[in-house]
């Protein structure tokens, strides 16, 4: 007998966030870059649904200085 497992929506948007999380992550590890730390924490954040894909891009953003008027 096949048992079926339904997945909530909340399981399946984490899904998604990880699949993308890890495509992003394999794209900057080909281009012969890594992610730091810092940025491995915020992507599981993202990934766990603490913060939204702004706030992500938002913490990357700032950390390399690129919000800043010159």
């Amino acid at each position: 007998m096949m048992t079926e497992t339904i997945k909530t929506t909340a399981e399946l948007i984490r899904e998604e966030r990880a699949w993308n999380v890890a495509q992003a992550r394999h794209s900057v590890e080909m281009e012969g870059l890594s992610v730091t730390p810092a940025g491995l924490q915020d992507a599981q954040e993202y990934i766990d649904g603490h913060i939204d894909s702004d706030e992500l891009v938002a913490r990357a953003r700032a950390r390399y200085g690129l919000d800043k008027q010159s």
